[in-house]
C-alpha cells in the first residue's frame, strides 16, 4: 500500500484549481443508467470511487470513455441487473444503483454497500422511499432485491435529511408515472447539481436545494452534456491547509455559496478571504485563532465532510476550540492519529475538545477514512521533521493528485510506492 512522506513546516503560497465533486460524479454516473445514449460529464474527477463506479456500469452493461476530465457513458444496452459484492463493499454510494437499475431494467440485485467506517448509515430511508414508488424489495441478510412493473409517484417524507434516501428517490422517479414529492430532502449542492443533470437529460423536477422536491416522471430521458459541479469539500481541504501554514493561496474554480457555512470559521481562525471571479484567496494569520463552537450539521450548516481538516488546523490555534458532531458517531476516529503529532484533541462522545499547541512535531499515522485522512495529511504539513501517513487508498477515494497540487503550493509531499516501501524495510 502506498504511503505519503511529508516534511513539514512549509509555507503554503500559489494558487490551485478545484476538480469536481466526488459527491456529484457518483451519483450523476449512477443515474446516467437511465439514458438510452450517451451522457458527456466533464470535469469528472479521476479518483478511486469514480473508477469503481465505472466498474460497474461496464458490468452492468454500459460502455465507458475517458478523455482526461470527461467522461462518456453510453448506455444504450443495460445487460444485467446484478452488481458483485466486493465491488459494493468498496464504497457507500453504490446504493444509488438500486434506484437506477429498477427505473431502468425494473429489477436489481444489490448488497449492501461498504465506504469508510465513520458512523451508521442506514439505508432503511432508501428502501422505504422505494417502495413507497412501488417497488418489492427482499432483503437476505447483506444482499438486497429489488423489483418493480412500474414506479408510481408518492409523497414521501424523510425523517433525516439524507443526502443518498434524496438522490434515490430523485432518480427512481425521474421516469415513474406520476408525482413525485419528497418532504425534508437534502439541500446539499450536490443535490442540485443531479437534479440539474437530470432535467438536461428531460427530467422534470422543481425546488432541488429547498425543503420541498416535486418530480414529475417523464417517460424517458435522452442523452445530454453536463459539468459537474467544484469540490466544496476539497476547497475547504486547501483551506484547511493553508490556515495551518500560515499561508497565502488562491483556490480557482469556487463556487462561493457553496462554501458559504465554512466560511465565519476561517474568518473566526483569523484568517483573511478574499472572492473574485470565481477565485477565493486566503491568507492566513502567523498564528491561527480558537474557534468558540463548530457545530456540524445537513447544508446549509457546517459540513460534516470539513470538520477533520479543521480540527487538525485547530490543533495549534490559541486557546481552546470545541467541535460537536452531529452526523457520524465515528467522525473522531483519526483523532487517536492526530494526537500522535502532539496534538491535544480530547474525545467525548459527540465532542471533540482541542486545546492548541505551539508546535505539533512528524509522526508515523494511518489513514483511518477518506477525510481523517485528509486531516492527518493538514497536520503533517504543519509538523516539525518528516512524517509518514499510510493506509492513503482512503484518501485517494476523494482527492486526486492531492500530493501533486500541495507540492505545486509549496509543500514537500510524496507518494511512495508500493514496491519502494517494500524496498526500503527490506534494506532496513
Amino acid at each position: 500500500m502506498d504511503i505519503f512522506k511529508v516534511k513539514g513546516q512549509q509555507k503554503l503560497l500559489g494558487d490551485v484549481t478545484l476538480h469536481g465533486a466526488k459527491n456529484s460524479a457518483l451519483p450523476i454516473l449512477c443515474a446516467s443508467i437511465l439514458v438510452k445514449g450517451e451522457s458527456v460529464i466533464h470535469n469528472c474527477p479521476d479518483l478511486s470511487d469514480v473508477k469503481t463506479t465505472l466498474d460497474i456500469l461496464q458490468t452492468l452493461g454500459c460502455k465507458i470513455k475517458r478523455d482526461g476530465d470527461t467522461v462518456t457513458i453510453d448506455a444504450t444496452d443495460v445487460t444485467d441487473s446484478k452488481i458483485d459484492e466486493n465491488v459494493m463493499r468498496m464504497m457507500r454510494s453504490s446504493i444509488l444503483f438500486l434506484g437506477s437499475l429498477i427505473s431502468r431494467v425494473g429489477c436489481a440485485s444489490i448488497y449492501l454497500p461498504g465506504g469508510c467506517d465513520i458512523g451508521t448509515r442506514p439505508v432503511d430511508l432508501h428502501i422505504k422511499a422505494l417502495k413507497s414508488l412501488g417497488a418489492t424489495i427482499t432483503e437476505n441478510g447483506s444482499s438486497i432485491t429489488c423489483c418493480a412493473g412500474n414506479l408510481t409517484g408518492a409523497k414521501i417524507i424523510l425523517p433525516f435529511a439524507s443526502v443518498g434516501a434524496t438522490e434515490n428517490i430523485m432518480i427512481a422517479a425521474a421516469i415513474s408515472k406520476g408525482k413525485t414529492v419528497i418532504i425534508n430532502p437534502a439541500r446539499e449542492p450536490e443535490i442540485s447539481d443531479l437534479a440539474q443533470f437530470l432535467n438536461e437529460c428531460g427530467a422534470k423536477i422543481y425546488g432541488a436545494g429547498e425543503s420541498t422536491i416535486e418530480i414529475e416522471g417523464v417517460e424517458k430521458l435522452h442523452p445530454c452534456e453536463h459539468r459537474i459541479i467544484p469540490d466544496r469539500i476539497l476547497a475547504s481541504t486547501y483551506m484547511s491547509a493553508c490556515a495551518i501554514t500560515g499561508g497565502d493561496i488562491v483556490i480557482n474554480d469556487v463556487i462561493p455559496t457553496h462554501l458559504a457555512p465554512v466560511f465565519p470559521v476561517f474568518n473566526e481562525m483569523g484568517c483573511r478571504l478574499y472572492l473574485s471571479k470565481g477565485a477565493l484567496r486566503i491568507v492566513a494569520p502567523k498564528r491561527l485563532r480558537r474557534v468558540k463552537m463548530i457545530k456540524t450539521m445537513p447544508y446549509p450548516a457546517f459540513p460534516t465532510d470539513s470538520q477533520s481538516m479543521v480540527v487538525s488546523a485547530l490543533t495549534v490555534a490559541r486557546g481552546t476550540s470545541v467541535v460537536k458532531e452531529n452526523i457520524f458517531e465515528n467522525r473522531f476516529r483519526f483523532v487517536s492519529e492526530l494526537n500522535r503529532f502532539g496534538a491535544d484533541v480530547e474525545v467525548n462522545d459527540k465532542l471533540a475538545v482541542i486545546n492548541g499547541v505551539k508546535t505539533l512535531h512528524g509522526a508515523k499515522v494511518n489513514a483511518t477514512d477518506l477525510r481523517g485522512g485528509a486531516a492527518l495529511v493538514v497536520a503533517a504539513l504543519a509538523a516539525q521533521g518528516d512524517s509518514e501517513i499510510s493506509k492513503i487508498s482512503h484518501i485517494d477515494r476523494g482527492y486526486a493528485d492531492l500530493d501533486i497540487n500541495l507540492n505545486k503550493l509549496g509543500a514537500d509531499i510524496k507518494r511512495i510506492k508500493n514496491e519502494e516501501v517494500t524496498k526500503e524495510k527490506t534494506e532496513n
